[in-house]
């Protein structure tokens, strides 16, 4: 959810944890420290292992994509598999692509797999609620497509994408997912191969045993989770929101996955115990499997939400579930 586990407690301060002030007429202060404005030269992590660009992909918006190649490609004529990597932060907190604590999770992937990966920035709730953060996710895609950057075109292979989110970037790697399967031809060369849930932020009106199980727990508190909806889905909408809620729409929606499955599309759903979205990531698992799509699960004993950044063997774990399936 942020740079560290917060000292602050959710349970007892929510707004405080998230680094914001709420204001009586709905909108937020947020205390943060202003991120200085990207440049587009080549950044350097401290780290041997990956090379690092950014690029402006909408100035009007103020959205910004980092590309990560391990080094050692640039010494090769090789391609490899495109993992377009969407952050978490509840789709509130402004988790920017160069947090240093998304450049060892974004070095692992890339090393490991090994992947070219594209993370990206989207605009925050509630200045700019849902859909907002996915129409700049599938904005990046076309970026993508349309992509003048030789660095792309010289090592990236467009034909086998995947899209990969953590928490709130999990549920916009669904609901982008999602929509851009209707218009796949309209993204060729860019072949999306499959989608990876990592902890995805799903909610819902109706309490599951291990959001009461761990509701107050220390990273993702229920009453957390709840505020971060509130400011992040559209005015006047609950929890039960498709956007917040996939089973509303998979229960009404018979053909709502007749595209995913005719384009062939895996889906890797990673969750642990520990985290208090561990029933939901399950009930979704199950309802695709019924619906004919192919499901992978990789649900672990332990953890937290989010434990792949602060725990080294996590990620290990983790980098190779996500290395089997990109590489199936």
């Amino acid at each position: 959810m942020s740079d560290q586990i917060a000292p602050v407690d959710p349970n007892v301060d929510p707004y405080g944890y998230l680094g914001i002030i709420p204001n009586t007429d709905g909108s937020i202060t947020r205390l943060q420290i202003p991120t200085p404005p990207f440049s587009t030269t080549i950044l350097d992590n401290d780290s041997s292992v990956v090379y690092m660009k950014d690029f402006v992909i909408n100035p009007t918006k103020g959205t910004i994509a980092r590309i990560i190649i391990p080094r050692e490609v640039l010494n090769s004529e090789n391609k490899l598999p495109l993992v377009v990597y969407f952050h978490g932060g509840g789709f509130v907190m402004e988790v920017t692509v160069d947090k240093p604590i998304l450049q060892k999770f974004y070095a692992t992937l890339a090393v490991e797999i090994p992947a070219i990966i594209v993370s990206v920035d989207y605009r925050y709730a509630p200045e700019n609620r849902l859909p907002a953060a996915y129409d700049d996710c599938v904005e990046l895609l076309y970026w993508i497509k349309n992509t003048p950057d030789e660095l792309l075109k010289r090592y990236a292979d467009l034909s086998k994408c995947f899209l990969l989110g953590s928490s709130a970037g999990g549920n916009i790697a669904y609901n982008v997912g999602l929509r851009v399967s209707e218009v796949s031809e309209c993204l060729k060369p860019l072949e999306i191969k499959g989608l990876i849930l990592h902890h995805a932020f799903f909610g819902g009106n109706e309490r599951t045993k291990s959001e009461l199980r761990l509701a107050r727990d220390k990273i993702l508190s229920l009453n957390l989770s709840d505020i971060l909806w509130e400011l992040g889905l559209p005015i006047g909408s609950d929890r039960d929101h498709p956007y917040s809620n996939p089973m509303v729409e998979i229960r009404s929606n018979g053909n709502l996955f007749d595209q995913v499955k005719i384009l062939g599309w895996k889906i890797l759903i990673i969750n642990c115990d520990g985290d208090p979205l561990i029933d939901r990531q399950i009930e979704v698992s199950k309802m695709l499997k019924e619906k004919g799509v192919q499901v992978v699960d990789s649900f672990s004993e332990g953890g937290f939400h989010g434990c792949e950044f602060f725990d080294d063997m996590k990620l290990k774990d983790m980098t190779l579930v996500v290395k089997e399936f990109v590489r199936a």
